[in-house]
């Protein structure tokens, strides 16, 4: 028997869906139907009514989502953009390939998400442009116009915190929502709760493979409540076509091509049911890990269902915990080990280490734990046992059997 533990399953949800994948691949093959059409049209749709928005633009991946999104929702070059550096790069590059600059703030110490405390903190610190009236950044002296909260790990961000700090310094708000399919938050302002990807001016999806709701190969999504903004979107896409062979804008090819885009469809209609095999694997490890001081579990807000893309524990001497646990035949994952402000591709901007403490905290001690939908509770009491071993615990009264 296999006992080896995988970090994700990309295989079991493609065996269970391989007829309907097959039977859309040969829909698009036989009528060569590859690029726009009504696979595209149809997923756009779906995709806007399970996030509860008006608009979903379907793009090639989730860094021209959010490259997308930036420019489409007024971001000029020249400008700063406010967002964490504990994320995946393509945050941060977005914002650079707009013509802005990103300006990291730390995270929430619980939550690992933008902390809006900090936020209003900084830009409290900032001088006042005597003409727009917006504030400066600090490092560049250009006019901040916006902020880019994460949706890290499939946890919300305190998106109410930050609407208002956006609202009182004048920022535009964006959602990276690249890690968060169907998370949702409760919106004490709104008083309803409310889906990843429907606060903010506009939002972006990525549909790596890997992601809650993956691709078979690239793919992203700009979702909004704009109609303007997201044809905006559409012509960015397009090479800047409001119709075929005018160029309205200078624009880029990043379409998600039709293929993708039926496999997305088939695979929409199981999101839900998979987010909620999360949720019930993450409360097994919750369980798991609940007297241990040794290993932190993910915290849950009270006014937040997280969709657990990862489950990301901190734990001391981390790579001796991830070195035992790949010995016992588990996939781990670390997200992330450098954070952007100390990567080589921002050294230009000056950050040095100590600038973002709790950030730079985290890189040294996260821990990405197995975590797929059909993770079975004999192989997370193994994770669950071999982690607590790896801590120098003893098991917890946990069956072993496996």
């Amino acid at each position: 028997m296999n006992d080896t533990i995988p970090f994700l399953d990309l295989i079991g949800p493609h065996l269970e869906l391989e007829a309907e994948l097959t039977e859309s691949f040969r829909t698009a093959l036989r009528g060569a139907m590859f690029i726009g059409g009504g696979a595209l049209t149809s997923f756009e749709k779906n995709f806007a009514a399970f996030h509860d928005v008006a608009e979903c633009a379907g793009v090639a991946s989730g860094t021209d989502a959010l490259l997308f999104a930036l420019v489409a929702g007024g971001v000029q070059p020249g400008q700063t953009v406010l967002t964490t550096a504990n994320t995946f790069i393509a945050t941060a590059e977005a914002i650079t390939q707009a013509g802005a600059t990103p300006e990291f703030i730390d995270v929430d110490e619980r939550s690992y998400n933008l902390c809006p405390v900090k936020l209003r903190a900084y830009l409290e610190s900032c001088p006042r442009d005597a003409q727009t009236g917006l504030r400066l950044s600090r490092r560049t002296q250009t006019p901040i116009a916006a902020v880019l909260p994460v949706h890290l790990y499939g946890q919300m961000a305190d998106m109410d915190a930050i609407e208002e700090v956006a609202q009182e310094f004048g920022l535009l708000v964006f959602e990276d929502a690249c890690q968060a399919h169907g998370a949702e938050y409760y919106s004490k302002r709104d008083k309803r709760w409310r889906k990843a990807g429907s606060i903010g001016l506009a939002s972006a999806f990525s549909f790596y493979p890997g992601k809650n709701l993956g691709a078979c190969g690239e793919g992203g999504a700009v979702t909004t409540n704009d109609p303007a903004l997201a044809a905006q979107v559409r012509m960015l896409r397009d090479h800047g076509q409001s119709r075929k062979y005018h160029h309205d804008v200078l624009g880029y090819n990043g379409r998600l091509d039709a293929i993708q885009a039926g496999f997305l469809d088939i695979k929409l209609k199981h999101l839900a049911e998979w987010n909620r095999l999360r949720q019930a694997a993450a409360a097994r490890y919750d369980e798991g890990f609940k007297d241990a001081s040794e290993v932190i579990a993910p915290f849950k807000a009270p006014d937040s269902r997280p969709v657990y893309h990862l489950y990301v524990v901190r734990v001391g001497d981390r790579d001796q915990v991830q070195a035992s646990l790949n010995a016992a035949g588990i996939g781990t994952g670390i997200h992330y080990p450098v954070p952007i402000h100390l990567q080589k591709a921002y050294s230009s901007q000056g950050y040095h280490v100590g600038d973002l403490p709790l950030t730079e905290r985290l890189a040294n001690e996260v821990l990405s734990l197995p975590m797929f939908p059909k993770i079975s509770e004999i192989q997370q009491n193994k994770v669950v046992e071999e982690t607590l071993k790896a801590v120098g615990r003893a098991l917890p009264g946990l069956s072993s059997a496996h």
